[in-house]
């Protein structure tokens, strides 16, 4: 890697750092001081320290300012403000050498915040909890994004130093320990990545490489990262060693990339093109997968026309909430108008919005989604955003009847598109899921202020006093509510709904995903009102159907000729919120 700290096999360490329009670049060695680097062409500077190792404390200086941790780094001990430490990493021993990865038609994929999935909140104690996860019938862990953050708690959206994993979490030796246990148990790792913007404490580019950023774009952050003006060339290279960084040097299996829509980037070539071209070479030796987060609904972007795997799929779930919940507000609007109907499209076509005009936004989004395999979407009926961005950082158990999100289940996992489920979700969590960060001074005030604000607009929240409620995101306590009470597995009602999540993934595993490896296509959806029907195709020529009554009345549904996969109910009819699924063979 051309950034950073390189331990050489012949000894010592070579550092390297861009800074285009610094005179002079400085190594300072803690302890052992300062040495001037050499200046090469096009911005580098470098240093090579023969008896430098593995260990090393380290900043930079530039033209004679504050030293700075390595924009680089490969782990930040004392957090983003701290030297930087170089990493050997070579030495870990892996133990995974047979693994390959899996198919993506096989994936169940489990989103998770490291810090709040285990009361320790460490890579090493989130390892001791896999062995659960795949004996439930999950098959892909996803972390929340690793970058290191300010202080001891964040979400992990606001990370400043993209190659060091959050040392609150562990060390990256630990990280590495964790994604070996995990192929071990038959589990990939996707790691959740930040390409759109910087956080705002602890990113000292600004100061040293203005080139960086490109204020011709604007984005809700300020001036977007370079991807396309004058020393964007440099930029570039670093997201996409970025990328490859996670899958070489920590053996991760693919990478989800937030929010894709805010990245501001007129090339030819994309920057996300860039990163999936990358990913496919690497995918030669065992399988790579990319997801996407994107407003936009862009199916030219996956595959088999585009690079990316899959996208997560937004749309199934703002129908499916509002179905649930009556909510409307926000963009929940786009889906007030016939939601089951509206899910009954996302489940057999992928994205809701196709093309046609957003209310909420003002604008048309989204492309014909309809030939693109089932698999091309990661569906859920919650994730971090959904939960965590509600006030009061509620999980669908505490607004739902049980019976109503029953049903949504067995839709949501027998369905051919790929589940995923956010952690606790899969024993009915009474834990929240709070917005936490841990920021100091004016910045934390400004966070705190702005969260409240931000629920200004919504009825309950109107008056001052109900937003006073409103968490604070930096304190302590916020955190600690929304760690998983991993004992709330063996009580009722969480042991009712765990059971339930590992009957439908046997069910899955066992009748729907050897057949969907080459599933042509999506589906048609057949049904109207709130009975949704669909009918997918899949490999061989077989053919699956869903059948589900998702109102509060009798539904007369003819029963299928054909294996039943799957009922809550003998009759003939379907009775309110009850589901029934049908494998036709070829």
């Amino acid at each position: 890697m051309d950034f950073g700290a390189q331990v050489l096999a012949a000894g010592g360490v070579r550092f390297r750092v861009w800074a285009p329009g610094a005179r002079q670049a400085e190594l300072v060695l803690e302890p052992g001081g300062a040495q001037t680097m050499q200046a090469l062409a096009d911005g580098w500077h470098e240093a090579v320290v023969p008896e430098a190792g593995a260990g090393t404390r380290y900043r930079y200086r530039f033209d004679g300012g504050m030293p700075v941790p390595d924009p680089a780094s490969r782990s930040n001990p004392d957090d983003v403000h701290g030297a930087s430490a170089v990493v050997d990493s070579a030495a870990y021993a892996w133990q995974d050498a047979a693994w390959r990865g899996r198919p993506w038609h096989e994936a169940v994929v489990y989103e998770l915040h490291v810090g709040a999935f285990t009361p320790e909140g460490t890579f090493a104690a989130a390892a001791e909890r896999l062995a659960e996860l795949a004996a439930l019938g999950v098959t892909a862990i996803e972390l929340m994004p690793l970058a290191d953050t300010p202080g001891g708690r964040n979400w992990g959206y606001d990370g400043v130093l993209l190659f060091a994993p959050e040392s609150s979490f562990g060390t990256p030796d630990d990280l590495r320990a964790l994604v070996d246990r995990a192929h071990g148990l038959g589990l990939m790792v996707l790691i959740d990545v930040v390409y759109n913007h910087f956080g705002p404490d602890g990113n000292y580019l600004h100061g040293y490489c203005p080139e960086f950023f490109n204020p011709a774009h604007q984005t809700p952050w300020g001036a977007a990262i370079n991807y396309d003006g004058a020393h964007h060339l440099a930029v570039r290279a670093f997201f996409v060693a970025n990328a490859r960084y996670w899958i070489e040097e920590f053996h991760a299996d693919g990478l989800r990339l937030d929010a894709v829509h805010q990245i501001r980037d007129d090339s030819a070539q994309p920057i996300v093109e860039e990163i999936a071209q990358a990913l496919a070479q690497q995918g030669r030796q065992r399988r790579l997968h990319l997801v996407l987060e994107n407003e936009r609904n862009q199916a030219q972007r996956l595959r088999p026309t585009g690079l990316a795997t899959a996208q997560w799929n937004d749309d199934l779930h703002n129908a499916a909430h509002v179905l649930l919940t009556g909510e409307t507000d926000g963009y929940y609007a786009d889906y007030a108008q016939a939601p089951a109907e509206l899910l009954g499209r996302a489940l057999a076509e992928g994205y809701v919005y196709q093309g046609q005009l957003s209310p909420h936004l003002g604008v048309a989004r989204g492309e014909p989604s309809g030939a693109l395999p089932p698999t091309a979407f990661v569906s859920f009926l919650q994730n971090h955003d959904q939960v965590g961005n509600r006030a009061m950082g509620e999980r669908l158990d505490r607004l739902v009847d049980a019976r109503k999100l029953d049903a949504l289940y067995a839709c949501l996992l027998l369905a051919p598109h790929v589940p995923m489920l956010f952690m606790g979700e899969e024993f009915a969590a009474s834990t929240p899921f709070l917005f936490f960060c841990d920021f100091e001074g004016g910045l934390a005030e400004a966070v705190r202020q702005g969260r409240r604000a931000e629920f200004q607009r919504f009825a309950a929240f109107a008056d001052e006093a109900a937003r006073a409620r409103i968490p604070d995101p930096n304190a302590e306590a916020t955190f600690a509510q929304s760690k998983l009470r991993w004992a709330e597995r063996e009580t009722s009602p969480h042991r009712e709904r765990l059971a339930l999540v590992g009957r439908l993934l046997a069910l899955r595993h066992e009748h729907l995903v050897p057949r969907l490896a080459g599933a042509p296509h999506g589906g048609r959806s057949r049904g109207s009102g709130g009975f949704v029907h669909v009918v997918w195709p899949l490999a061989g020529g077989a053919a699956w159907e869903l059948q589900a009554n998702l109102q509060d009345q009798v539904a007369e549904a003819p029963v299928p000729a054909g294996q039943r996969i799957y009922s809550t109910h003998a009759q003939a009819h379907l009775p309110p919120w009850s589901v029934r699924v049908t494998l036709h063979p070829a």
